[in-house]
């Protein structure tokens, strides 16, 4: 009943109606007196869970990657991937792409020959990269691994491509000039080592790709501390 205030009085409700007055009211749910059809609450839900499974799917491809630094996925282009692979001209041996994403490079390193391997921690983008390299018919010459880069030796490639970001690069580039053979190539896309002069560069922008060889980095090192003492004296 509805309780009243002042000089208004409640009033009652009927404690029973008859059947055929009962047909003509319409049933009402919920306190808005809105009806719900079943056909509404059907796409209501439909919609909601197409939105959750979107969600599900997709936040794994855009959240970082690696933990230990904050690399989101960011997928190369087209002119990153023919500077990477013009770098790569005239080389051979085992190729490992460092936070390998959704493969692409690998899977064009394996094009041109390259027993490649890719390091990921997204599994996510790991499986996508192995279903890419299926379809494109060299899944036999890769390889992709769910791991993170700093809890892998890189010791036994010859070739190394990195897409890292800056806070990252002074700790990779330890990590590399400690694991790496003196005949290892690194090639370094988007941003260049802190230390490292480049022996290659080509592209211009995001697309500027830089290599490294090894040998020259460490005998520029080398050659840098001898002349220190030498200054002192």
């Amino acid at each position: 009943r509805f309780v009243s205030s002042g000089r208004r009085r409640s009033l009652p409700v009927p404690a029973a109606m008859s059947p055929a007055l009962a047909k003509e009211i319409p049933q009402e749910e919920g306190e808005g007196g809105s009806r719900r059809s079943p056909w509404g609450l059907l796409v209501t839900a439909g919609v909601g869970g197409t939105l959750v499974a979107l969600y599900a799917v997709a936040t794994p491809f855009v959240t970082p990657a690696l933990r230990k630094v904050c690399l989101p996925f960011v997928p190369a282009t087209a002119a990153q991937i023919q500077n990477v692979l013009k770098m790569l001209e005239n080389r051979g041996g085992s190729l490992v792409d460092i936070g390998s994403g959704d493969g692409r490079i690998v899977i064009a390193a394996a094009k041109k020959g390259f027993q490649a391997v890719g390091y990921e921690l997204n599994p996510w983008l790991v499986w996508y990269s192995r279903y890419r390299a299926w379809r494109d018919g060299v899944h036999q010459n890769t390889k992709f691994y769910i791991s993170d880069l700093w809890k892998v030796s890189f010791s036994h490639y010859r070739n190394v491509v990195v897409f890292g970001v800056p806070q990252m690069m002074p700790q990779l580039e330890k990590k590399l000039e400690e694991e790496l053979d003196c005949n290892a190539r690194i090639i370094a896309c988007r941003f260049p080592f802190p230390c490292w002069i480049p022996d290659h560069t080509t592209g211009e922008g995001i697309d500027t790709v830089w290599a490294y060889d090894l040998k020259h980095s460490r005998g520029r090192e080398t050659k840098s501390l001898e002349i220190t003492p030498e200054t002192k004296s």
